[in-house]
Parts: C-alpha cells; structure tokens; sequence
C-alpha cells in the first residue's frame, strides 16, 4: 500500500488530481502503477486504478490481469471497480472508503448509492492501511487543489 501512497503523493503534487494512487501486484512484483490524471490529463476516466490497469496491460502485452491484485489508496469508485473486473483482477486491497472519499470534495457517495452492490463482493474488497491513506487526504487538503 505504501508504494500506492506514494503514486497518489507524487499526482497530487504535481497537480495531477486527487489523491488516488494505485498499483498491480502480480506474484508480489509491482507490474503496473498508476495515480489520478483526471486534471493532467482532462479525462474524467482518468482514475488511478484505469492508470494502473493501464499500465500493467501494456507492460505485459495482454489485456488479462488474471493472478493480480490491486492496491489503491481509496476505494474504488463503480467504474474502476467495473475496470478491475474487467480485467480480472483478483482482489483490491483498498485505504479510504467511499465515505471517506466525501471528507476531500469527492461525490463517490452518490454513484455508489445509485449503483450499489458492493455488498455481493465481500471477498473481492478488502479494507487494508486505512489510516496511512487517510493521512494522505489530511496532506492533499493542507495542498491548494482543484474540486472537481
């Protein structure tokens, strides 16, 4: 998760976006990292878990993350969650929770009460570092950022 930390710490430092950093561990290698780009790179698709996944994907030349696990400082939002399906990621160890997400200015709270279903995947999402994580939000908003 620490590595996750500082992909998030290293975005929102350059203006990047929020903090939201993530990797993908295959058989305990770091194979793909990624932090939020949605201000660097006006994608609102931008999230550090797609980044990542991303990432991964073009390091091994697939399309199938089958085996990997993913780190990420908060939990992910319904399209990442539905991006690291897709890929078949094994498991996502996140930080900061969806409601915890509402303390930075982010609306996650408002998809996730429009889409639900979190609760039929208790073995796929698994709360991990959550304090470490929130201490990277308490950093992020003594940071001048951008709300969006």
């Amino acid at each position: 998760m620490q590595m996750a930390i500082d992909e998030a710490m290293s975005g929102i430092t350059s203006g990047d976006g929020g903090p939201f950093g993530s990797v993908v561990v295959k058989e305990g290698i770091v194979i793909g990292r990624g932090h939020n780009m949605v201000l660097g790179n006006n994608d609102p698709t931008a999230h550090g878990e797609v980044e990542a996944i991303r990432d991964a994907c073009q390091r091994l030349g697939t399309h199938d993350l089958t085996g990997c696990d993913v780190y990420t400082t908060g939990e992910p939002c319904h399209m990442c969650l539905c991006a690291c399906l897709w890929a078949n990621i094994k498991r996502i160890y996140y930080g900061c929770t969806i409601k915890d997400n509402a303390i930075i200015g982010f609306r996650d709270d408002a998809f996730n009460d429009l889409f639900s279903g979190r609760d039929k995947l208790p073995e796929f999402l698994v709360e991990c570092d959550r304090e470490a994580c929130l201490d990277l939000f308490d950093e992020y908003l003594k940071m001048p950022h951008k709300n969006y």
